[in-house]
């Protein structure tokens, strides 16, 4: 009785551990976003388990008789198209039941997006946000005007078609000339990091349209006069270990 959460490549196919590899030979049942996606990587390790398809339109719907196999004994194995499950993906839900009702979590370590973004970014990573998507419509200026105030580092999950707008956007909430990356198709053939000003992205990828996956790390605003200053990875530690 478990459920795994296991992180599944978010590109490349060798980016999978082998104890992920394990774990999902060895569950019962592999839960999948879809199951044609997965369908993929499992057949190029060459796992065959029954697969049941787990996503944002039916987990509300199959979450209790889920749990009541998990309760019966058998481990399932959760995975996503692409990363960490509960990373802006389904899985929230069924952990929170599940350890509602006693059953054993485990997420193993592994692939997910914006970690290798921030690293590569060149931006401050000793303190970052990350936000997921920004909301569409709703509540979309009130977290623009949130994060404009925002001191470390941010890390967004964009589309591609919607890339320019939000660059636009963030632009003018935070001013034209604020560092950012976008990080796309990571660990991909096409692979690409550009680092500029957001108003400088913005009129490139509005010139080259986008394709692929998007990460987009923007940098920190500046602390407003009087509050603590954070200390960034290139400034000295004076501190002398006592």
């Amino acid at each position: 009785m478990r459920l795994y959460l296991v992180p599944s490549p978010i590109g490349n196919l060798g980016d999978i551990t082998y104890r992920a590899v394990e774990v999902l030979r060895q569950a019962d049942v592999i839960l999948c976003e879809d199951t044609r996606t997965s369908g993929v990587l499992l057949r190029h390790y060459n796992i065959q388990k029954p697969l049941t398809a787990y996503h944002a339109h039916n987990e509300h719907k199959i979450l209790a008789h889920l749990v009541e196999q998990l309760k019966a004994g058998r481990t399932f194995a959760l995975i996503t198209d692409a990363g960490t499950p509960g990373i802006s993906d389904p899985g929230f839900l069924l952990v929170r039941e599940c350890l509602r009702n006693g059953v054993p979590v485990e997420c193993l370590p592994g692939a997910t997006a914006f970690v290798p973004a921030l690293v590569q970014s060149g931006l401050t990573s000793n303190r970052f946000v990350f936000e997921g998507f920004l909301p569409v419509k709703k509540g979309r200026q009130t977290m623009m005007k949130t994060l404009a105030e925002e001191t470390r580092t941010m890390i967004l999950y964009e589309s591609p078609h919607r890339l320019v707008k939000t660059l636009r956007e963030l632009a003018q909430y935070m001013g034209a000339d604020r560092q950012a990356a976008v990080c796309r198709e990571l660990t991909k053939m096409f692979e690409e990091t550009n680092k500029n000003t957001l108003e400088a992205l913005a009129a490139h990828y509005e010139a080259h349209a986008p394709k692929g996956e998007i990460v987009l790390v923007i940098e920190g605003a500046v602390p407003k006069k009087g509050k603590r200053k954070e200390r960034g990875d290139d400034e000295e530690d004076d501190t002398d270990g006592e």
